[in-house]
């Protein structure tokens, strides 16, 4: 079967989720709600949500067969025209759910992809997207052609389609090396960039997705970066060099927010960007405190600073929107420092800039 993904009806999904015991269905709820808040994003309705417990996913369709018939059932019942699962399928698995479900099929990896592609504005943060949707696409290209195998394939034989299959592999591998070559050389003129402003003093502010980053940032540099209630508004990294009210010139960097189960694909392609954060002298990791998952955001955003070689830079926990929250009482467990701030109505953030003037004459001061 082929889908026509081209159609504009409205999409209407189903979330389904996996908990390997009942201990963790809290978690993949949990979850789930995450992803219900990715799919509103994207502009999808999401119309119910499916948790199964089972000892490990199926090989064939991710879930098992009840529920899969199960699924069907309530498609054909017009409970929704899409299926979005909270953890990555395998080339097979969605080939499969899509020929039994006889709807669209995709994953968490493929719906931040998408998100990503649609609010990408400058040319680096397109060309990062694209790249990220062709290595993802690569693995998944045998099933677009299987019929035409099945019909002409044969012992001996190559038939058309897998000839077909072959000639997709070469220009999708010809277009990633397209794309990684002109990301160099962006990645270049960033290294250029970076050196003449060696002798600033670097601040990058990170953490999850919509936890008001880029408020902080538009206060802090008086700039007009967009902000809204949404995931990712950020794509790009946005600098800007700041010397009224600091002893010496600071530059602050707003970058891409993180989430939990980010695409490996878009940590890789969007590296570059990521650097931003790696080279800065301090850091500010911006939660929101008013999201019932607190905790665990802050755990996730620290995973990715591991995985790009930013665990080690001396870091801020800002406690962001604490107006919406006045009784808010964290985990007490944090060895950095940590402040309460409210961006929107610029409550604490005086004390941050306190905090940032004392560490950048400390930091001349050993140089």
């Amino acid at each position: 079967m082929v889908i026509d993904y081209s159609k504009k009806e409205i999409e209407k999904t189903i979330l389904v989720g996996l908990a390997t015991d009942s201990r963790r269905k809290k978690e993949t709820i949990d979850s789930l709600d995450e992803l219900a808040a990715l799919a509103i994003s994207a502009g999808v309705e999401v119309v119910s949500r499916r948790v199964q417990v089972r000892p490990k996913p199926s090989p064939a369709y991710y879930v098992g067969k009840g529920l899969v018939a199960e699924l069907k059932e309530q498609l054909a019942d017009g409970g929704g025209n899409c299926v979005i699962f909270d953890d990555p399928l395998t080339p097979a698995q969605q080939r499969n759910l899509e020929q039994a479900l006889d709807a669209k099929v995709i994953d968490r990896s493929i719906l931040i992809l998408d998100i990503f592609a649609s609010r990408a504005r400058t040319a680096a943060a397109r060309l990062q997207v694209e790249l990220a949707q062709l290595e993802y696409t690569l693995p998944r290209l045998t099933g677009a052609w299987v019929h035409f195998s099945r019909q002409y394939g044969g012992i001996g034989a190559k038939g058309p389609g897998e000839t077909q299959l072959e000639i997709d592999r070469r220009q999708v591998r010809k277009k990633i090396a397209h794309l990684k070559a002109r990301l160099k050389k962006l990645d270049t003129q960033r290294s250029i960039q970076r050196k003449k402003r060696q002798a600033l003093y670097k601040v990058a502010l990170v953490g999850y997705t919509n936890a008001g980053k880029s408020t902080l940032f538009n206060y802090l540099t008086k700039a007009r970066v967009e902000t809204a209630d949404m995931l990712f508004t950020t794509l790009d990294s946005t600098s800007r060099v700041m010397s009224s009210g600091y002893p010496c010139r600071i530059i602050f960097s707003d970058t891409v927010g993180f989430i939990k189960k980010l695409p490996h694909q878009l940590v890789a392609s969007f590296k570059s960007t990521l650097e931003e954060v790696t080279h800065a002298d301090l850091l500010f990791h911006v939660v929101d405190c008013t999201d019932p998952n607190v905790e665990e955001q802050i755990v996730q955003t620290r995973s990715v600073l591991v995985e790009i070689g930013a665990a080690d830079i001396p870091t801020l926990l800002i406690y962001n929107k604490i107006d919406q929250a006045p009784a808010f009482c964290p985990n007490n467990g944090y060895s950095e420092p940590v402040y309460f701030i409210s961006a929107l109505q610029a409550k604490g953030i005086a004390a941050l800039q306190a905090e940032i003037i004392a560490r950048s004459e400390q930091h001349f001061i050993k140089i």
